[in-house]
This record gives C-alpha cells, structure tokens and sequence, in this order.
C-alpha cells in the first residue's frame, strides 16, 4: 500500500536517484561500520547506504514505516522519537563511534541537532539533510548575516560543511524551501568547557542582535562577577566561535 505522508511528523521523502547517490557517495559507508540513519521513511536512502555497510540501525517515528522496515534482516529498527535515543548508549553497546545520518523533519531539526550534541564524543561524524537556511547558519562566519547562536553551539565541537544543494521537486511531497546536505565532523581537540554556560552565554549576546555588547552581555557579566578585558563595543555577529569559548572558561 502507498504510505501517505504524515504532516505531523514532517515527513517529505527523498525521491530524485541523482540526488540521492551523491548523498550517498558523500557519506561514503564501508563495511563494518556503525551507521545509524534517522527518519529512513520508505528506505530510498536506506536502500544503497545498506548495499555499501551490509548492516545498518534506523530510527523511525512512524509506526506503518518501522513495521515495513523490520522485515528487512539487514536492518535493526528503533521505533522511537530520536529526541528519546541514547545516542552515547547505542555506541557503547556498539563497542564503537557512530556515523548518524538522515534526511531530518525540518520541524525539529534544531532540537535534534542539539540532542545529538550530548553524544558528539561517540560520533565520527554526521550527514544530515536539513533546510537549507538552517544549514547555512550553522555553517556561517563571523560577520554574516547568518552567524548567530547556532553557529555557535556548533562550531565550537564541529567542523560543518554545507556539501550539496538540493532542489525542492527532488521530493516527494516538495517541501517549500530549498534543502542541502550537511558534514559534521567532531573536533578532534574541543575547548574543555561548561556547556550549559555557554550556551546561557551566546543566548544573552545574540537577544539583541543589534545592539552592542555592552548592552547585553556586559550586564549579564557584570552580574556574573566576571572581570574581563573582552571588548563589548561590538555585535555579536562580529564575535569569533573561539572567543565566545574563551569568555565561557573566564574565572568569576
């Protein structure tokens, strides 16, 4: 039976062979590895990421999807929320570091991006299809009109690639924005730092983005009782990933 898309769960399948080869190709599997694909829907990207790693652990939502899927032996189906998977837990019982990857519902894709970071220890890295807005934030500089807390939260444990564009008739149904597909490589040598603190940090400096510093996060470190020579006369969208790290890590 045709399964019907699922607005509620954001569902807009992958449909165009081109399109998916050169994921596929980009991802490179190889046998013996651990992939885990999120949100693999009716299987056309499961289909040849499994004929490369012959084995392949699928999360999926969809109850009539994940019954489709566990007839297939090659593949093990979690049938859960990925917000509610144990990322951390699936490598270890694994004995090995994760390749995750997925076309993610752009209605949580931040919130699963975020997820995924409390297990970013156990990942070799990450190919996500995202909306294409999302990934140019997460991948912007400095100075960009795109460059804001996301950019933040992620490039001070990854480096992010924005490795294709994919046009909207590549699925099906077409969602109604432009797509691309993203790398995420774990640094392999992070800032040691409060997390929690500084993403309480990067929230304060991008409130207001217009204003300065000064305005904003100079409060927020004065209350901390953080004495600090960081220049507040500018915007946040003009501060560097590794100076907000660096003002994370300040003594109070």
């Amino acid at each position: 039976m045709k399964h019907i898309p699922r607005k509620r769960f954001g569902q807009h399948f992958l449909a165009d062979e081109a399109v998916l080869h050169a994921i596929v190709d980009a991802i490179d599997p190889r046998s013996g590895e651990a992939l885990v694909e999120i949100g693999p829907g009716l299987g056309a990207m499961t289909d040849p990421l499994v004929a490369r790693c012959e084995r392949l652990t699928v999360v999926e939502l969809d109850r009539d999807l994940a019954a489709r899927l566990r007839k297939r032996p090659e593949l093990e189906v979690i049938e859960s929320d990925v917000l509610e998977v144990d990322f951390a837990a699936l490598a270890r019982a694994r004995g090995q570091r994760l390749r995750i990857v997925g076309n993610l519902p752009y209605n949580i894709s931040t919130p699963i991006l975020f997820h995924l970071l409390g297990a970013v220890d156990h990942v070799i890295d990450q190919h996500f299809m995202l909306q294409k807005e999302v990934v140019d934030r997460m991948a912007a500089a400095p100075g960009s009109k795109d460059y804001g807390r996301l950019s933040v939260m992620l490039q001070w444990r990854y480096d992010i690639e924005s490795v294709l564009d994919v046009p909207p008739e590549a699925f099906d149904p077409p969602p109604r924005v432009e797509s691309a597909v993203v790398r995420m490589t774990p640094l392999a040598q992070p800032a040691a730092i409060d997390a929690a603190r500084l993403s309480e940090l990067v929230t304060v400096a991008f409130s207001q983005r217009r204003k300065l510093l000064r305005h904003t996060l100079g409060r927020w470190l004065e209350q901390q009782g953080i004495d600090t020579a960081f220049n507040l006369q500018r915007r946040a969208e003009e501060v560097p990933v590794a100076e907000f790290v660096a003002l994370a890590t300040a003594q109070r």
